[in-house]
């Protein structure tokens, strides 16, 4: 049973190219990697960090406060880990929807030891009030606590030894500047590179002691929406299947009959995805139309759509953002086998 932060980052999505955590998704923790050496792709970040790093341990004291950011999926967590791995340190894991009350925040703030690492995912959504908590505790490492009420009430400052705050977040935009600033290393993770996906499903499928030709490889990297932790999981489907209705091994064949079976296309879009492009050109004559128009024709919340279906279908180039809401762009009418109209590029100017 989840309970915990565990519980407050798993969210119940039935689509199988989801980013986000699934309650199926525990077995990736044993896929991840402990050294960043072993970290496949971000090579940029991984090279800032492994600077970051090194200066620490050199000095012998904490690491700068760090804030990853990016889409879901793309091992903001398993970096966070990496970086407690490296420093030799234990880390401490909750999420900011976790966190309820300043109680809360100062228990763990005080439970943590010298250089260790405090993982705080979701970072936007901390209460102001924990922020004016957090503050202190990052720049000054004090924790200001205030006893009594009223005319009697007074203000104790408690030192804490010297420690790590690393940030995880899927908007940046909506985390308050000064919390921000109190960040010295920002990195951003972006999406991952054929290649990069290529590596990462062999090396689970090792781990997995999972037999995949080349070609599967190939199939299911193809169809991850460059995103680690879909890949992972399209791997397991395809074991699953190749288990059940092949020989145990994951070929060109098998991984593309298990793919079109849980409906993920060659492009990693599935159903939900393909409604959605098809909301917008049939139904909005391809846009412009607002975001909660169009989660309004899909039964889905706005936030989901912001967060998990658009990244990855403005990083195809399918749709494009405009002043005045969302447009369907001529590689989604060719992808649906919809014609693309003539006149559609002097409307949009």
């Amino acid at each position: 049973m989840l309970t915990g932060y565990n519980a407050a980052m798993v969210v119940q999505d039935e689509r199988v190219v989801t980013a986000k955590v699934r309650p199926d998704d525990r077995v990736e923790l044993s896929l991840r990697p402990d050294r960043l050496a072993d970290v496949i792709g971000q090579e940029r970040v991984k090279e800032n960090l492994q600077i970051l790093i090194d200066a620490a341990r050199g000095r012998d004291e904490a690491a700068d406060h760090v804030l990853l950011y990016g889409p879901p999926g793309l091992g903001k967590t398993t970096l966070a880990h990496v970086i407690a791995n490296e420093m030799g340190v234990n880390i401490k894991a909750t999420a900011g929807p976790a966190i309820e009350r300043q109680g809360d925040l100062a228990a763990i703030l005080t439970n943590l030891q010298a250089r260790d690492v405090l993982f705080i995912d979701e970072v936007h959504r901390l209460g102001r009030a924990l922020e004016e908590v957090l503050y202190p505790a990052m720049e000054d490492f004090a924790l200001d606590i205030v006893i009594g009420k009223g005319p009697s009430a007074r203000s104790i400052r408690l030192q804490l030894p010297r420690f790590t705050v690393i940030g995880a977040t899927t908007r940046l935009a909506l985390m308050t500047a000064p919390l921000r600033a109190r960040f010295g290393a920002v990195y951003r993770l972006d999406y991952y590179g054929m290649e990069a996906m290529k590596a990462i499903v062999v090396r689970a499928a090792d781990i997995l002691k999972v037999s995949v030709e080349q070609e599967g490889v190939d199939e299911i990297a193809c169809r991850a929406r460059s995103t680690p932790r879909v890949a992972l999981r399209l791997l397991r489907r395809v074991r699953d299947y190749a288990q059940v209705r092949a020989n145990g091994i994951i070929s060109a064949v098998v991984a593309n009959d298990a793919l079109d079976l849980l409906d993920v296309d060659e492009l990693g879009l599935d159903q939900i995805d393909r409604r959605m492009l098809s909301s917008i050109i049939e139904k909005f004559s391809g846009g412009p139309v607002g975001l909660d128009t169009i989660a309004a024709s899909i039964s889905e919340e706005a936030d989901t759509i912001m967060d998990v279906y658009e990244p990855y279908l403005l990083q195809l180039g399918f749709l494009e953002r405009t002043s005045r809401g969302r447009v369907a762009a001529r590689p989604a009418y060719e992808h649906l086998g919809v014609p693309y109209p003539q006149d559609r590029q002097g409307n949009l100017l």
